[in-house]
């Protein structure tokens, strides 16, 4: 596979970006995808969901008062709302020039787990969103302090029922074995301290229930609160660790070497935690040298390199959200606070049979039909399967023969090919192939349709 095709769809969901990082080079399209602006507006259909505790109150006490017919449809709307605001930051996704902040957002929002099931406020969900992408590129200890401090998180780690005396230990648990140190570097002494309740906005200190006493925290004792605990975790030999090893199994390895984690973990503590240096340190490094086929493609990489290399330029995107639930990446609602596994997971026999599905369907121009969702499907509805034609076709050298259209293709989408897949690719696109007959293109159709079942298609 061509570099920078293998690292455009590292760096972001598909081979988009591939002629800019050739055009660049590595380290200058990083700092323009990081400095490329953004937009973080409200999606409009939040405009009524309550934002605030004060509305939130307000809410339940209209549902509570009011007809059965009436509480249903206002629920029903919660959970429209909960998958249009899937379809939103999918969109952003497809739409970014340099989606490498969309990418950045989702690595955090798998790293800093809050599902909507769970808190039901699809604000507080948006709201986290917003953060990280604010912060996607900042510092990870500020982002730390920031995403312990949400609505969403201390809703989710159930942080709402801590109190003095009666301590809830979830998020103080889960700050220190999920997002900073990892399991084995802390004591349970640590685990115990006071915590956040939920704030009109953002969490807070309860007044009548915060423990105001001294606590020993990794040794050092005084009255702390929130910020100051995430200050003494930074202070932590093992901090950079765990992170590192998460955004190096992101971006480029399932198993990535120990030598690596703590080559690139000692970096990111001398630039003070900040992930803009520890990227573009990672990616200028791990670029040169021969790592394609270390990592197997998400659900989203897998989807929307298909749209790219088809050019299907409108794609239900109520779809798209559909097949990742099928794949086991639901944005917004991860199995668990570990949030997807990655590696291996994304390659179950299952998932392997519906991304073969997918792939006859699209490649023989065929989807599932947009008219079955002129009303959305409520959460955990199976939408009716209905196929419709679409428009697709695959990018290739009209003046070139079938070999060459052959070494194009495997260019832009396999990792590596042997003799079998070589004579495989050469059977279905023969020696005599004419790339301007007027159905060339349903023949090379034909060949990516192969290449996409390959298990090599499945690698970056």
């Amino acid at each position: 596979m061509n570099k920078s095709n293998l690292w455009s769809l590292r760096l972001g969901f598909s081979s988009k970006q591939a002629s800019e990082i050739e055009k660049l080079g590595i380290a200058p399209f990083l700092q323009k995808s990081m400095s490329a602006s953004f937009t973080n507006d409200m999606p409009s259909f939040l405009n009524d969901d309550p934002k605030t505790l004060a509305e939130l109150r307000e809410l339940r006490l209209s549902i509570k008062n009011t007809s059965s017919d009436e509480q249903k449809k206002i629920l029903k709307k919660q959970i429209r709302n909960a998958i249009e605001l899937k379809k939103w930051w999918l969109d952003k996704m497809q739409q970014e020039t340099f989606p490498l902040r969309e990418k950045m957002v989702c690595f955090w929002h798998n790293h800093f787990v809050s599902t909507s099931q769970k808190v039901k406020v699809n604000y507080w969900i948006y709201q986290q969103n917003y953060l990280l992408r604010e912060n996607a590129f900042g510092n990870f200890k500020q982002l730390t302090k920031v995403m312990i401090q949400t609505n969403a998180m201390v809703r989710y780690l159930d942080n709402v029922d801590n109190k003095k005396d009666k301590i809830n230990e979830n998020l103080s648990r889960e700050l220190l074995e999920l997002f900073t140190l990892g399991i084995g570097n802390y004591t349970e002494d640590d685990i115990k301290n006071a915590g956040l309740g939920l704030g009109e906005m953002d969490a807070t200190y309860r007044k009548l229930q915060e423990d105001n006493t001294d606590k020993t925290y990794f040794g050092k004792t005084g009255n702390w609160k929130a910020d100051d605990l995430v200050d003494i975790i930074f202070e932590q030999k093992h901090i950079p660790y765990l992170i590192t090893r998460k955004i190096l199994k992101w971006f480029i390895y399932d198993h990535p070497s120990e030598d690596l984690v703590t080559y690139y973990g000692d970096y990111f503590r001398k630039m003070n935690f900040e992930i803009a240096p520890l990227l573009t340190k990672i990616a200028t490094e791990e670029y040169p040298k021969d790592t394609a086929g270390s990592k197997i493609k998400d659900p989203l990489v897998y989807l929307f390199q298909m749209i790219d290399e088809l050019n299907i330029e409108d794609i239900n995107t109520t779809l798209i959200t559909f097949f990742l639930k099928q794949q086991g990446m639901d944005l917004f609602n991860q199995p668990n606070v570990k949030g997807w596994d990655g590696g291996n997971s994304w390659l179950t026999s299952q998932i392997y049979l519906q991304r073969n599905n997918v792939a006859d369907l699209l490649c023989n121009g065929r989807n599932i039909s947009r008219k079955t969702f002129d009303k959305t499907p409520e959460e955990g509805e199976q939408p009716n399967v209905v196929l419709e034609k679409i428009k697709v076709r695959i990018d290739f050298d009209k003046n070139g023969n079938n070999k060459k259209i052959i070494s194009e293709l495997s260019n832009r989408t396999l990792f590596k090919v042997d003799d079998s897949i070589q004579k495989d690719m050469e059977n279905v696109l023969k020696y005599d192939f004419d790339a301007k007959e007027e159905n060339a293109n349903y023949a090379v159709l034909r060949l990516f349709n192969y290449i996409a079942k390959t298990p090599e298609y499945q690698l970056i």
